[in-house]
């Protein structure tokens, strides 16, 4: 089992940053592909970034890339989303996932097996 909490959501204007972070517990979290998702009132989950277990292939959903960094530490066991020059189409609750299988670094949702409760983050214009 692994559980994971996220926190570093609040309010901010836009064109300003944010910090996300993701503390994963469990003895094999540090072995699994993380990712962020984002979901908007009446809107579906939506992928945002992904890092290997290594650390050493990141992804982004197209809408964030070059505003938005993902990164890991496995010897804290956590994640962590940097985000600058946000928008207010940024603006959802934002979770942390774990996937357990071995391989390619996936962007669908149902492909992860984990979730954390979620954190608010809210861009105001």
């Amino acid at each position: 089992q692994v559980q994971l909490v996220e926190s570093g959501g609040g309010l901010v204007q836009a064109g300003g940053s944010l910090r996300l972070s993701c503390a994963a517990s469990g003895r094999t979290a540090s072995s699994y592909a993380m990712g962020w998702f984002r979901q908007a009132p009446g809107k579906e989950r939506e992928f945002v970034a992904a890092i290997s277990w290594s650390g050493g292939s990141a992804h982004y959903a197209d809408s964030v890339k070059g505003r938005f960094t993902i990164s890991r530490d496995n010897a804290k066991n956590t994640v962590t989303l940097q985000m600058n020059s946000l928008k207010p189409e940024d603006t959802a609750v934002y979770y942390c996932a774990a996937d357990s299988s071995v391989g390619l670094v996936h962007t669908r949702w149902y492909q992860y097996d984990y979730w954390g409760q979620g954190t608010q983050v809210t861009v105001s214009s």
